[in-house]
Order: structure tokens, then C-alpha cells, then sequence
């Protein structure tokens, strides 16, 4: 099998005649991958738009459930919306899990979270051709709303599972057209009365690997195909609100103008500079403007930063600093600056114990890569209530969150081959 990389989960299903592909760790994953790839994928971007509680949410839902039913397993769905696939009964405690998410950002590429689910079940299948006998419950889930697209809140499902989102804060979110998540739920035949905490559930959960492809360069770098996960980084999201007073762009002198838009794009300069001078990230990816018009003086921006830190310290000075830069600069302007803070997740520092055992069972001749994520993942929520651990496919061009995602064939099968070790390890010796 080549080397290449390919930005469409199509393209690494068409190697199955490569080699590789013939194990059972790569038949199965290429032709789940094969089944999957359409979904959700726009025709003219060549990127996804599996939104939460969508029609294309709904086709992967029904993907993911063929697919426990083709193996035999028990399906459910929880009260939150995520979906679970038993090998082994539940009611039997500390159970191992895996798997990922399956919805994406706008236009986002192939590999992240849909990986992560179609190599849980194509793990499962090589535990079975192994003929091992696991002596605890195994589950492959698929977590609801991990990005957060479309009511701007990442880890919507894992969040309410893990009692991080309380019920009436989730239903007030609301996505872009008005829609609130109830509404939506409900509209997909799930019941948003049920949504909250779910303690027993996460009781029976002895430990949880997600796999996922790297959203960087290290192991292209320097590492193997497979690496194991130290800790994610601290991060969260805050919402700008700058209000100026709308006008006419051509009558309007420069010096009676109250622009927004002046105050807004001197912050995300101000956050560029902030943030590479601690060695932190920070990014305006979203806008809204109002009214919108071309010739129109803007009355409101809107722009919501996403910013991340190797700890929380750095963070929360980065974040106080792009506020200060805001304010000043609408002082300014004359420009009202409000910043208010939608979510925040803490610094992960993932099991020591179960960190080193991945690892140990993955490459246990030679060390594994280890190695931190900025990224935010299901596995980093679950954390403060069972034990957690991640393994990253390499991505030879470090892109994420775009169409351009891509991971080597062989890659993607070393993975699924390292995840059936590590479910062998945990859940059958």
C-alpha cells in the first residue's frame, strides 16, 4: 500500500486491492469508510456539514446503527442522543469503550471524529479474528454534537452525560435560524425532555479510548503512525459584541463615524499579537455583522474568539488581554464593547496509568510518541468521571477542519490495528 494522503474518505476505500486492506483491520475499515464518505459531503466544497440532529445527522445515525446490527451488537440510544453499540452486557461495570463522533464543522474534512467511529468497529472485527475473548463489556459510542456547528457549543453530548451542561442551559441554545436544540431534537424523534446528567451510565465505564486523527504535524515530524495523547490543552470560546450606530457609507464623514467594524478588526490583529507573544492561540473564526449592507455603516459586529493555552494561567491572561485591546480601541471609536464567555474546558491531564498502558500495548519494543492536542475531543469532557486516554493517526499535512484533512491509507489501518491492540489489552487479558 502507498503512502499517499487522499482529502476524501472515498479515495482510501478505493486501495482495498493494495495489501493492506486484505487484513481484517483494513477490509472492514475501508468498506465502512466507502458507505460513509457521501454523507453529509456538499458538492461544491467537497467538505461536510453533518450538523447536530440534521438530515445528515440522521443518515450517519443510521449508518452508525446498520452498523451495530451488522455485528451483532446491542444498540442503544442514551438520553442525551449519543449512540452506544454493546459487545458484552452493560449491566456488568467497568466496561471499556471507544469511538468518537460522526457531525463535523462547516465544510470540515473526512478524518475527524468519523475516524475515530468506523475504526472502533473495524477494531472490534479484528478482536473477533484474533479470537479473543474479551472478559469485559465492550462499546463502540458515537458522541452527539462534539463540534459544536450549529448551536455553538462543542460536546453537547458528552457535556450533558457528564453533568458539565446543565438541561436548561441546553435548551435555551439556540442555532442560527432560531432553532432551539428541544425543537431540533424532537424534530429528529428524540425526546429533549430526557437530556442530563448520566451518572450510572458513566459508573459502568471502567475506561474510554478515543481515536482520532492528529489535528498537527508532530508525528509526521518525527513519530510513527500512532501516537498516544498527554493532555489537552486548556481552551474555550467568548463571544465579542462591539455596537457602533449604523450609517450611510457615502454621506457619513470619517471623523463622525461610531464603526464597529474598525474595532472589530483591530482586535483580531490585537489577538494575533497577544497570543504569539505568550506562545497561545487565538482565533476570530466567526462573524456576524449587521446590517449587513454594503453601503451601510455597521450598527454590530459580532465575532466569537477561540482561544487555547498550555495552561490556564496563560489563557486567561491572553483572553484579558484581547478584551483590554478591544476596549481601548472602542474607546476610540466610540464603539461599545461587550465580551461575554460561552464555554470553557479546563486543562486535561489524561490517566498516567492508562496513558502509559496505551502506550506500552501500541509499540511495546520501542517508545510511542506522546504528545499534547490544542484541540478539544469527547475524551477530554469525560475525563473528570472515568478514566480517559487517545490515540492520534498521523496526518501528513497537519490540516484540520477543512477538506483538505487527510490521512495515509496505511496510517489509518495501523491505527485501527493499535486501537484492537489496546481493547485487546484492556478488555481480554
Amino acid at each position: 500500500m502507498t503512502r499517499g494522503t487522499h482529502d476524501t474518505p472515498g479515495a482510501a476505500g478505493s486501495a482495498a486491492s493494495a495489501g493492506a486492506p486484505d487484513s481484517i483491520a483494513g477490509s472492514g475499515f475501508h468498506a465502512m469508510w466507502r458507505d460513509l464518505h457521501g454523507i453529509g459531503r456538499h458538492p461544491r466544497t467537497g467538505g461536510y456539514r453533518r450538523y447536530a440532529w440534521s438530515a445528515a445527522d440522521a443518515d450517519c445515525r443510521a449508518w452508525f446503527r446498520q452498523e451495530a446490527a451488522a455485528r451483532g451488537l446491542a444498540y442503544e440510544v442514551d438520553r442525551n442522543g449519543n449512540q452506544w453499540a454493546w459487545l458484552g452486557d452493560p449491566a456488568q461495570g467497568d466496561a471499556v469503550v471507544t469511538g468518537s463522533h460522526l457531525d463535523s464543522v462547516p465544510d470540515g474534512g473526512a478524518f475527524d471524529g468519523p475516524l475515530g467511529v468506523v475504526s472502533a468497529f473495524a477494531a472490534l472485527d479484528e478482536l473477533r479474528s484474533r479470537g479473543a475473548r474479551p472478559g469485559r463489556p465492550l462499546a463502540v459510542v458515537n458522541f452527539g454534537d462534539e463540534e459544536g456547528a450549529r448551536f455553538g457549543l462543542a460536546c453537547v453530548g458528552s457535556r450533558l452525560t457528564a453533568g458539565q451542561l446543565r438541561p436548561e442551559q441546553a435548551r435555551e441554545l439556540r442555532d442560527a435560524g432560531g432553532v432551539s436544540l428541544p425543537q431540533a431534537m424532537e424534530a429528529a424523534g428524540h425526546d429533549p425532555d430526557a437530556i442530563g446528567p448520566d451518572p450510572e451510565r458513566l459508573a459502568g465505564i471502567g475506561a474510554f479510548v478515543e481515536l482520532h486523527i492528529e489535528q498537527g504535524r508532530a508525528l509526521d515530524l518525527g513519530g510513527g503512525p500512532v501516537g498516544v495523547a498527554s493532555a489537552i490543552w486548556p481552551h474555550g470560546r467568548w463571544r465579542f459584541d462591539f455596537g457602533g450606530q449604523a450609517n450611510h457609507a457615502g454621506t457619513t464623514r470619517l471623523e463622525d463615524r461610531r464603526d464597529p467594524m474598525l474595532t472589530y478588526a483591530t482586535t483580531v490583529l490585537a489577538a494575533r499579537k497577544k497570543a504569539r507573544l505568550a506562545g497561545a492561540l487565538a482565533t476570530f473564526g466567526k462573524v456576524q455583522v449587521e446590517p449587513n449592507g454594503v453601503n451601510a455603516i455597521a450598527s454590530l459586529v459580532r465575532g466569537w474568539l477561540d482561544s487555547r493555552a498550555a495552561d490556564e494561567e496563560t489563557l486567561a491572561t491572553v483572553v484579558a488581554a484581547i478584551e483590554q485591546a478591544a476596549c481601548e480601541r472602542g474607546a476610540r471609536d466610540g464603539v461599545d464593547v461587550t465580551v461575554t464567555r460561552e464555554s470553557f474546558t479546563p486543562v486535561v491531564e489524561f490517566a498516567h496509568e492508562l496513558r502509559d498502558t496505551l502506550a506500552a500495548l501500541v509499540s511495546p519494543d520501542a517508545p510511542v510518541p506522546v504528545l499534547p492536542t490544542g484541540a478539544g475531543h469527547d475524551a477530554g469532557i469525560l475525563s473528570a468521571a472515568v478514566p480517559t486516554a487517545m490515540l492520534f493517526v498521523r496526518n501528513p499535512t497537519g490540516v484540520s477542519h477543512s477538506p483538505a484533512e487527510s490521512a495515509a491509507e496505511d496510517d489509518c489501518v495501523a491505527g485501527v490495528t493499535a486501537l484492537a491492540d489496546v481493547l485487546e489489552g484492556l478488555a481480554c487479558r
